[in-house]
């Protein structure tokens, strides 16, 4: 049965499609089974994958029950995906009726027999669609860059996350908060990392230890629609993305 970890902060531009781009190549590696589910309507998680997002079915069609779920899976090259499209940014306002916040965890579950792990990208948002990722997920994975915007909306996920579990998943756990595009020589980035420490203690929210380093080579593998872990196999931050690996799966994942 798989393990379902939803990438969330509703700040852009913090890593979480990188993040579940390359933790999936990561645990595919290892000999895992993988699905990718990409939430965010701008789909890039589709496009980085090799997904094809027109003329065929996307996760849009499966949250209106129009296609099964087993349907809307590809299998591209690098990794088994539900992909999305800019169809997705409808939904707000096409679900208004009670019981939506379940729509992907219905979805999901006749898939998890067949995964081990399922990562969803989630949208810069903490609308329904967030909430649907952190209904249908075992997990919250929380990456944040050193800034203080983003140290901003943390208080704010934490109570997104607890009405939740209050209502909708009560297993549901955040994993871990871990810094991306960080530079730990500068002095403001050492500054954040201790802001953060204090605020995650305060919230009850794990720290995780390791960092993941600036790197151009994430978006260029991205961007022709490559495996990172092949384009740059010895650059910093795939080093720490599978020293990431490493740390959740001894944290239990």
């Amino acid at each position: 049965m798989a393990k379902t970890i939803v990438l969330s902060n509703q700040k852009g531009g913090v890593g979480k499609t990188t993040t579940a781009n390359t933790l999936a190549l990561i645990f595919r590696e290892r000999g895992c089974k993988v699905l990718a589910v990409d939430l965010d309507p701008q789909g890039n998680l589709s496009f980085s994958t090799g997904a094809d997002t027109d003329g065929t079915a996307t996760i849009y069609e499966v949250l209106k029950e129009e296609v099964k779920s087993r349907f809307a899976v590809q299998k591209t090259g690098l990794v088994d995906i539900i992909p999305s499209n800019i169809l997705l940014s409808s939904i707000e306002l096409e679900f208004t009726g009670a019981q939506r916040e379940y729509l992907l965890r219905r979805a999901l579950e006749p898939l998890a027999p067949a995964y081990d792990y399922i990562f969803i990208d989630s949208p810069p948002a903490l609308g329904i669609l967030t909430v649907n990722a952190f209904t249908a997920s075992d997990y919250i994975l929380v990456p944040m860059m050193s800034d203080i915007f983003s140290l901003q909306g943390l208080t704010q996920l934490s109570e997104t996350v607890s009405r939740v579990k209050n209502y909708c998943n009560p297993d549901l756990q955040i994993l871990g908060v871990f810094l991306t595009k960080h530079n730990p020589k500068t002095r403001f980035s050492r500054e954040v990392m201790g802001a953060l420490d204090m605020i995650a203690q305060d919230l009850g929210i794990p720290v995780l230890d390791t960092f993941i380093r600036e790197s151009v080579a994430l978006r260029e593998a991205q961007s022709i629609q490559q495996s990172v872990l092949d384009y740059a196999p010895a650059c910093n931050a795939v080093l720490d993305y599978r020293t990431l690996a490493d740390e959740l799966q001894e944290r239990g994942l």
